[in-house]
């Protein structure tokens, strides 16, 4: 399997086309996945490559899969906002149009790519992004004396933290939220040292403050995807899995009959940010409604062939 990414590159209503002199077409901006590199950083680092801009990255779009040099291959693409930067021609690509994206989807080259314009263009660009984690590995309860909230992170379970140290910034986070847990404090501590946050706690969030009123631990994430900026929330397998599915089915985006949760695992959560006037109080009005979920099973880089 041949593994690429690329993103819809963003701003200002706008969206990036390049033209590839190799090919003489144009494309979306996307590229292969480095040995020892995850495929969200490799959307990323093709879009700085190719464009010249850097970018953060929102929600999943889409993946393309055909056939290439007698192989299969697979393009993982993201909305991603461009933050900074300028073009300027180079060996890949010797030409940038911004343009909307209904003259984008004409422009293009591809049915493929028309296909991820398609998707992009199904949301506002400037969605609401939560990014739920679930702890890194933490060894065995059975092999830990004393209290199960001080279980510290195991040593497979530090890789997975600087994994995701590596991985969450990415899409931007701004602030770090975690169940008031020893090892889900320390998964995602890096992040928050990295932002010069603290990391702040959230009962409502552990397996013992969610199940007695799930409710109020739904609310909860929901004031959190609400603020400002982008939240990483780090919690435990008793809850994410019943969160995600619970909020997919209030907003009637299909998911899988399992919701998986590995431990050291993230979820890309997506929302519509709410109506002015909203309240959490208000059950019967608007909310952040989530559009897109898009599952990260593991935070460290895969080898590529």
């Amino acid at each position: 399997m041949i593994r690429a990414a690329g993103a819809v590159l963003w701003r200002d209503g706008f969206v990036a086309v390049v033209h590839r002199p190799r090919y003489d077409d144009w494309s979306l901006p996307k590229g292969k996945v480095d040995p020892g590199e995850t495929v969200p950083a490799a959307a990323v680092r093709e879009v700085l490559e190719e464009t010249g801009f850097t970018a953060v990255l929102g929600r999943y779009l889409h993946t393309l899969s055909y056939p290439a040099f007698g192989r299969p291959k697979e393009v993982d693409f993201f909305s991603a906002r461009a933050v900074s930067g300028a073009f300027t021609p180079n060996e890949e690509v010797d030409e940038l149009r911004w343009l909307p994206v209904e003259e984008a989807a004409a422009l293009v080259t591809r049915d493929g790519d028309r296909e991820v314009l398609d998707v992009f263009a199904a949301c506002p660009p400037d969605l609401a992004t939560l990014l739920l984690v679930r702890h890194a590995k933490a060894g065995k309860r059975d092999n830990w004396v004393g209290d199960d909230d001080l279980r510290p992170l195991s040593s497979a379970g530090w890789r997975q933290a600087a994994g995701l140290r590596a991985l969450l910034p990415l899409w931007g986070p701004s602030r770090v939220h975690s169940a008031p847990r020893v090892r889900c404090v320390e998964t995602v501590q890096g992040v928050a040292d990295d932002l010069g946050l603290d990391v702040l706690l959230e009962p409502r969030l552990s397996e013992e403050g969610y199940w007695p009123d799930r409710e109020a631990g739904l609310v909860r994430l929901l004031e959190v995807a609400d603020g400002p900026g982008v939240p990483v929330v780090c919690s435990q397998g008793g809850v994410i899995p019943d969160v995600v599915a619970t909020l997919a089915s209030l907003s009637g985006l299909p998911l899988g009959a399992e919701v998986p949760c590995k431990k050291g695992s993230a979820w890309v959560l997506s929302f519509r940010r709410p109506e002015p006037g909203w309240s959490t109080s208000d059950t019967t009005g608007t909310w952040p409604r989530l559009v897109s979920a898009h599952y990260l099973p593991t935070s460290l880089a895969a080898p590529v062939p």
